[in-house]
């Protein structure tokens, strides 16, 4: 069996790859994970996934590392996680009634023995249109889902759905965080298949 560990400690990406019925380890890489001055959103997207698969990768020779990060985007402005509630108001005035892409990193690593690295890594990007958000309509909708550990203050996969008037993707899961799809396409690289026996 092929052992494959999730280098983040997203709930949401770990119940996203659950879907694949793929057995997996859970490590947490200790990196920042904010974009660097002067980085664009989809370049520190894909950056930060391979970062996490890396680290985790080096300590686990052998092993099948996904990493995965997102960040929104406003204008190549980088929305990262709140953390509070009163950042998470900021951010949904600020995106309410505007386009925000959402850039899914994406990365697959496995270290060698003799030091060599095979990795692959992209970006999956879904473009949401948020409708006009009164106030009274942000304050309710964090104080009902409580989306602080959220890129962009919402849970697609739960009531933030209802803040939105339109979704383009090619990845209905890209917006959660981890694009299944690509995941399927990237594992195939390293002999993994889905569904597996």
């Amino acid at each position: 069996m092929t052992h494959i560990i999730l280098a983040s400690g997203s709930k949401y990406k770990a119940a996203l790859l659950h879907r694949l019925s793929l057995p997996f380890e859970i490590a947490y890489p200790n990196i920042d994970e904010y974009a660097a001055e002067g980085e664009l959103p989809i370049q520190a997207a894909e950056r930060l996934a391979l970062t996490k698969a890396k680290a985790i990768a080096r300590k686990n020779i052998g092993t099948i590392v996904i990493g995965a990060d997102q960040i929104a985007d406003i204008n190549g402005e980088a929305i990262n996680k709140p953390g509070s509630h009163a950042l998470a108001v900021q951010q949904l005035k600020h995106q309410s009634g505007r386009e925000v892409i959402f850039h899914s990193g994406l990365a697959i690593v496995r270290c060698s023995l003799n030091g060599h690295i095979e990795r692959y890594s992209g970006v999956n990007s879904t473009k949401v249109i948020f409708r006009t958000l009164s106030e009274q309509d942000i304050e309710l909708y964090l104080r009902t889902e409580e989306p602080y550990d959220c890129a962009g203050s919402f849970k697609a996969e739960g009531l933030g759905i209802s803040l939105f008037t339109s979704i383009e993707s090619t990845d209905p899961t890209s917006l959660i965080g981890l694009p299944l799809i690509d995941v399927c396409s990237l594992l195939t690289k390293f002999g993994v298949k889905i569904p597996s026996k």
